[in-house]
């Protein structure tokens, strides 16, 4: 059977759920007080003496606050794979909070419960109910949770609406925000799928006007519909070509009335059917109506007004296969973030997962590594810093003699971040960035406590806001850009002053190799590549790129020329002497 979030999901309670009644009532949204309101949460690891480890877990629209097995006599939870002893959110170090959000039927109040002013349940007269109103009763809890201030709120899919809703109602309660498959509100198409199931549920003929819980029929084929709905827009094409494709005529024998004469076919009825064991059509309405509804702003600079002077960091993390909050949505949240001069970190995961992707264990090495990077690092943020000076390679010692005095720093192309923490060990200024293209190597730079986004050089860069930064540094990567004015003109509006190296093609070894020998020029380091396998799309020298800053106005501020094998500054004939060329231009 093909994997599915969903898998694992059923009508059972664990053991450790815990309920907190809220002791006074809770103003909606909408103007509606809710007297009476119902928490259900659970928790998991130890909450330290000064209550500073907490990390709030945010669910998924049919979610629950069983995000974790407690134990192995305990029920699976809905997030395994990521959180518990020992994994990417490590419980034995964070204490983590998952509560069912208000409006669900797992436990919180919703509409199945019962209203005590009335004896009768709540049905589809329940108020509507907001993100903003999820967060509020969550804010509750952690209050009652005695903690001042978590770690962070990580959420996935409306769990990510959530976090973000946290960072802008409730920003003095959280250092972070982890957004997984998010983004600043749904799609039309989006919002279509969800309508179509709503109206699925409210057309079965047992749905009653919402109140079906005292008859003997339910609207279950409203709600398996809806699902099955919902559930395609979780996958990608490539999932359901990879699982259906190969099997289309043969479909799963399962106990359905639904159509099944198609492998997928049967597979989502069988997901349907599972489904409507589980969960209330009514809290479906409600919830899926609150996701439709969320909406950050119409455009990155309206966004930006609701992120400014929040002063938390930010952690986006998109999907490439997901087409239900394509990653177009989180750059949208990238770009506004940085309008609002807020620190940010971005990743696209590659995944043929769809959006369910941050569920599966297919992608958890990329994603879980980038989250438990950067939650241990906020966790370790208050710990003493190394005084030690640190040991620097000749052309580090190069650059940072470059960017004395500078507070705002962005590495364009930083691979692994050797060179950033390098700056950051020196202690030369307050905020890094790090921009690459190569996840491995991203990793790299986020394990050592560095702000990073996975963005393409030759297409991104209008994402970030004018003179951002006092310094960009584009450290031997020139010559692998494929639009070399217009990604300068670019870095130029970003920053203050850009910071240049490139391996000089003119360096005298490199001609002999090519004259003497008739051979494509090869050398240790930069150039260590054969013709075929070369990420160098130009092989320009020193003199070159002198000539192209004169001809296109860009202004040489400084410069250096260097044979690095020497250690050793050139100033005469350094076209042909040195292997570097360190330059600082503007615009």
């Amino acid at each position: 059977m093909f994997k599915s979030s969903d898998d694992i999901r059923s009508k059972q309670f664990s053991d450790h759920i815990r309920y907190l009644n809220l002791p006074q009532k809770l103003i909606l949204d909408s103007g509606f007080e809710l007297d009476e309101c119902v928490i259900a949460y659970e928790t998991y690891g130890d909450l330290n003496e000064d209550k500073s480890n907490g990390i709030l877990i945010c669910h998924a629209i049919s979610g629950d606050s069983h995000v974790a097995k407690h134990d192995e006599k305990d029920i699976e939870g809905w997030w395994d794979i990521l959180v518990g002893p020992g994994k990417y959110i490590d419980t034995n170090k964070f204490f983590v909070i998952c509560s069912n959000i208000l409006g669900s039927c797992m436990g919180s109040t919703g509409p199945n419960h019962k209203n005590n002013k009335t004896g009768m349940y709540w049905g589809s007269d329940f108020p509507e109910i907001t993100v903003s109103d999820m967060v509020l009763a969550q804010s509750k809890l952690i209050e009652y949770l005695g903690i001042n201030k978590l770690v962070g709120v990580v959420g996935g899919s409306l769990g990510a609406y959530q976090a973000l809703e946290w960072g802008v109602r409730f920003p003095g309660k959280t250092n972070s925000v982890l957004s997984l498959a998010g983004g600043p509100r749904l799609t039309s198409q989006g919002i279509a799928f969800d309508i179509i199931g709503r109206n699925a549920i409210r057309r079965d003929p047992n749905f009653n006007n919402g109140q079906y819980y005292e008859n003997s029929e339910s609207p279950d084929t409203g709600l398996a519909l809806a699902r099955m709905l919902g559930h395609i827009t979780y996958l990608s094409q490539e999932s359901m070509s990879e699982k259906f494709d190969h099997d289309r005529y043969d479909p799963r024998d399962i106990d359905t009335n639904f159509e099944k004469q198609f492998s997928v076919g049967s597979y989502l009825a069988y997901q349907g059917d599972k489904f409507v064991e589980r969960f209330d059509p009514n809290s479906y309405i409600i919830l899926s109506n609150a996701m439709d509804k969320f909406d950050l702003g119409k455009n990155s600079y309206e966004i930006s007004k609701k992120f400014k002077d929040k002063n938390l960091n930010w952690f986006l993390i998109s999907f490439s296969s997901d087409w239900l909050f394509p990653t177009s949505m989180s750059k949208e949240l990238t770009k506004s973030l940085f309008l609002a001069n807020e620190e940010v970190n971005f990743v696209e995961i590659p995944s043929n997962c769809g959006h369910d992707a941050f569920l599966l264990e297919d992608d958890i090495h990329y994603y879980g590594n980038y989250i438990s990077n950067f939650i241990e690092n906020l966790l370790e943020q208050n710990k003493s810093v190394s005084t030690e000076e640190p040991k620097l390679s000749f052309d580090h010692e190069l650059i940072l003699d470059f960017v004395l005095g500078s507070k705002k720093i962005v590495d364009l192309g930083c691979g692994d971040g050797k060179l950033l923490n390098d700056i950051k060990n020196s202690r030369y200024t307050e905020n890094l960035l790090g921009i690459d293209n190569d996840l491995n190597e991203l990793l790299e730079t986020s394990n050592k406590g560095i702000p990073i986004l996975s963005l393409d050089l030759n297409k991104d860069l209008h994402l970030i806001g004018d003179k951002q930064f006092d310094k960009a540094i584009l450290s031997l990567t020139l010559q692998a850009i494929i639009n070399v004015e217009k990604i300068l003109n670019e870095i130029c509006r970003i920053s203050e002053e850009v910071i240049l190296s490139f391996p000089n093609f003119a360096f005298g070894p490199l001609r002999d190799m090519l004259s003497n020998q008739g051979r494509a020029p090869k050398l240790e380091g930069v150039l260590g590549y054969e013709w075929y396998n070369t990420p160098n799309k130009r092989y320009m020298s020193i003199l070159d790129f002198e000539d192209f800053c004169n001809e296109k106005n860009f202004n040489i501020i400084k410069s250096r020329y260097v044979n690095s094998s020497l250690k050793q500054f050139i100033t005469k004939d350094y076209n042909y002497h040195a292997d570097l060329g360190i330059f600082i231009i503007s615009k």
